[in-house]
């Protein structure tokens, strides 16, 4: 019996993009399959710049082929596209979502760097700047906007299926904090956790938006291939702190944008100092410079440095970010600093 179509693909999910988890099948890589007796023949599609990319999933793809019985040989062809360039740029199979001009990713290659604080502080500051914002908890397992934010409200579905997204603070949100109480945990395989994550960028009516904030979770794993793959990125900002094991995620991060071709528009250095209240001195806890460093290494601007601040820490807990407070901030004048400059880039 000459292989089928699905034992050829089920063999081909064992073959990971390269430097990812996820499968080239689910990736979407795979275009077509052609069966002649005991040889196989599987055309691919794949959009990078880099050559050791595709010869690497060529070699193991074959590879992985061949070990199926009745294969006697086993022949792999990929098109190689050359990516988008430009505020698009994404991954193969990624587009637009429709009425959103800007999407962009807040990432960490480590938790604890206050990743969500940024993200939700950062589309503050874009609405304040009279821009249309929407802000994606894309933390699925993790999710901590609906707290930031202050709301229990329960995202609402149109007729369509399609869901509302929960609105405060002039922003448009959606996390799985709103979909899930405080206490449960969002225990769900990886393919559901794709689900979701396809779901909140797809099938949520976000309306006309100009910028579109997505908080990722840390790491770079299957959520942010999704996204990459999902949805054509503006670009993607780095948060880290100043310390070296920080840093050395946020090199990891950084080098997942670059080789899915998603632009990294610059790193946020946070908890960047603390400014003692009582005599303005300031203490470098975490080090100092790391984030201008790091920065220089990998060519992009240092969007801002944000100090560690009592303030900022409980606006988080009340559900009011500083930013969205009225008084002088230094936090929340950082915020709007990296907003106009955001602006810039991105008009």
């Amino acid at each position: 019996m000459p292989v089928s179509e699905e034992q050829i693909k089920e063999a081909l999910r064992q073959v990971k993009y390269p430097g990812f988890s996820r499968d080239i099948v689910s990736f979407g890589l795979v275009k077509g399959v052609q069966v002649d007796g005991g040889a196989v023949t599987v055309q691919m599609a794949l959009a990078t710049n880099e050559p050791a990319i595709p010869q690497a999933i060529k070699t193991e793809s074959e590879a992985a082929l061949r070990s199926l019985p009745g294969v006697e040989s086993a022949k792999v062809l990929i098109d190689i596209h050359a990516p988008p360039t430009g505020a698009g740029a994404a991954g193969v199979g990624a587009t637009r979502i429709e009425g959103v001009k800007h999407v962009i990713a807040i990432a960490s290659g480590k938790g604890g760097v206050g990743k969500s604080t940024v993200a939700a502080n950062l589309a503050v500051a874009l609405e304040k700047t009279e821009a249309r914002v929407g802000l994606c908890d894309c933390d699925i397992y993790g999710p901590s906007i609906s707290l930031m934010f202050g709301s229990r409200d329960r995202p609402m579905a149109t007729e369509e299926n399609r869901i509302v997204p929960v609105e405060q603070y002039g922003l448009k949100l959606m996390s799985m904090g709103f979909l899930l109480d405080d206490a449960a945990p969002a225990i769900l395989r990886g393919p559901m956790v794709t689900r979701y994550t396809q779901q909140f960028l797809r099938q949520v009516e976000w309306g006309e938006l100009d910028y579109l904030v997505l908080d990722l979770p840390p790491g770079t794993g299957d959520i942010q291939l999704t996204i990459v793959q999902t949805v054509a990125l503006a670009g993607a900002i780095i948060v880290t702190t100043p310390q070296e094991v920080a840093l050395i995620d946020a090199r990891k991060a950084a080098t997942m944008f670059e080789k899915v071709n998603v632009r990294v528009l610059g790193i946020i250095e946070n908890m960047s100092y603390f400014a003692c209240p009582s005599d303005g001195k300031r203490y470098d806890i975490f080090g100092s410079g790391g984030g201008e460093r790091e920065a220089k290494r990998l060519r992009v601007p240092l969007l801002g440095q944000i100090p560690i601040d009592i303030a900022t820490r409980e606006s988080g807990d009340r559900g009011l970010p500083i930013t969205a407070e009225t008084g002088d901030s230094p936090v929340a004048a950082e915020f709007m600093k990296i907003a106009a400059r955001l602006r810039e880039t991105l008009p």
